[in-house]
């Protein structure tokens, strides 16, 4: 039980059909998420840490914007008693995350991996967590996480990234086998190489660095290709359930093989 919250009082109206809470809203797969689902006709909650960001997304698309840190209780607590007074939902998509760094283990930096873990791995957790009561009220609840093929696959200068993301999609599998009596279907998308504005250079800490990334690389994926997949993934009907789905662009082959041009 989330500390703060009574989870026994936190059923959503039969209103909630088609609402959906996004986290990671103020950029990249997050925000295109809020597009996509608003540009069908969805109730949007836009998560994220960032005001001013989600106020300009939110005058554009007429989502929720409201700011919050996944990875702090109280935040938390506060976003489940906004949602549930302004109706509830019947979605949550788990999109907050990130990487930090390109250290080998041997020169791991504790603060890097704590902080994956927190956004990564306890930020969805506790998401899932206050929002469960919910989503099995409403009858027809969804979680989708996105995690990465950094889940699935783990590589040199990886670790940190590779062990949040696997911790995620464990959580993912544990948490369909334990909701699918409630009727809640789980959803993992795990994208390969995404261009976005801020991942890589959040990763590495400078511009020159982030580019060498997607050198050469023609198409790499973008941020609505995800988002696109997402809303897919979300609006068929309940009894589909897109357990997992991997969606990297044609010239990654693995996480090991990109098509690079000169």
């Amino acid at each position: 039980m989330t500390e703060g919250i009574d989870n026994n009082a936190k059923a959503a109206p039969a209103a909630a059909a088609k609402a959906a809470v996004v986290t990671g809203a103020s950029t990249g797969i997050g925000e295109a998420t809020v597009r996509a689902l608003r540009t069908e006709g969805w109730t949007v909650f836009a998560v994220a840490r960032r005001a001013d960001r989600l106020e300009a997304l939110a005058a554009e698309t007429g989502a929720v914007a409201l700011p919050a840190d996944v990875t702090d209780d109280a935040d938390v607590a506060r976003l489940l008693d906004e949602v549930t007074r302004a109706g509830g939902i019947d979605t949550l998509v788990n999109i907050a995350g990130g990487a930090r760094g390109a250290d080998k283990v041997a020169e791991a930096k504790t603060g890097d991996w704590e902080w994956m873990y927190q956004v990564n791995v306890l930020g969805s957790m506790k998401l899932i967590r206050a929002f469960l009561p919910m989503l099995r009220a409403c009858g027809e609840g969804t979680v989708l996480n996105l995690t990465s093929t950094a889940g699935y696959a783990a590589y040199e200068g990886g670790g940190g990234y590779n062990a949040a993301k696997f911790a995620q999609h464990a959580l993912t599998g544990a948490l369909r086998l334990e909701e699918a009596e409630h009727n809640v279907r789980v959803i993992e998308v795990a994208p390969g190489m995404v261009y976005t504005e801020e991942f890589a250079l959040n990763r590495l800490g400078d511009q020159d660095a982030a580019a060498k990334v997607y050198a050469g690389v023609e198409k790499p994926l973008s941020a609505e290709d995800v988002a696109d997949v997402v809303r897919y993934a979300v609006s068929v009907p309940h009894h589909v359930n897109l357990d997992e789905i991997v969606i990297r662009p044609v010239a990654q082959a693995s996480n090991f093989k990109v098509i690079r041009k000169a």
